[in-house]
């Protein structure tokens, strides 16, 4: 889960705390560029993009998540989608020092991305890979990830912890962690059972 729905937990929670610290970073590098202050209209709208169009990149990785999960299966698969998940921390992460806000328009579309692939597809590795007595406890296993993502995302938002000016970037790059934590860690896991057997017909390596 921690490359999975815990992915898609953060990033919806995280991007409450530096609201007003985007907001002002708009309003430095529009100021900047076209010497210009822009109006709160803009400002809102740019907001409301970065919010909003993780949503679109989520549909974007769910509509590829099945052909993805049966193509190379689903552990690849989890694997892949946290390619979308770095490249969306790398381009946030430097957005400050690059002043560019549209680095983090795009940020959040590649995080969306990763969203939606991991969240569907972790729920469909877990089921699969669950024993049949389990199984129903293994996908509320999903639904809890998500809350510790919402959470470890509150969490790192505090004024207390990467809340402040200075370290926004480094808040809205957090979901860089989890990515390497499963990276390192997923090769070791075993494949679906049944995308061994009903994909690849390799009986031998299901059982």
């Amino acid at each position: 889960g921690i490359g999975g729905a815990f992915q898609y937990g953060m990033q919806i929670s995280i991007i409450n705390s530096p609201a007003e610290h985007i907001k002002s970073f708009i309003r430095e590098t529009w100021l900047k560029r076209y010497s210009s202050i822009p109006s709160e209209e803009t400002i809102t709208l740019l907001w409301s993009f970065i919010v909003s169009i993780y949503s679109i990149g989520g549909l974007l990785g769910s509509l590829f998540a099945g052909y993805l999960s049966v193509r190379f299966g689903r552990k690849k698969a989890m694997l892949f989608a946290n390619s979308p998940a770095l490249l969306s921390a790398a381009l946030m992460g430097l957005s400050w020092l690059c002043g560019s806000f549209e680095m983090i328009i795009a940020g959040r579309l590649f995080s969306g991305v990763s969203g939606g692939l991991a969240l569907n597809i972790h729920l469909m590795y877990a089921g699969e890979c669950a024993p049949r007595n389990l199984r129903g406890l293994f996908a509320v296993t999903v639904s809890t990830a998500i809350a510790v993502g919402k959470f470890v995302g509150f969490a790192l938002g505090l004024r207390e912890v990467l809340g402040v000016d200075a370290l926004w970037p480094v808040l809205m790059a957090a979901n860089a962690v989890p990515a390497l934590i499963q990276l390192l860690t997923l090769p070791f896991f075993p494949d679906s059972p049944r995308y061994l057997l009903i994909d690849k017909n390799d009986k031998e390596a299901c059982i």
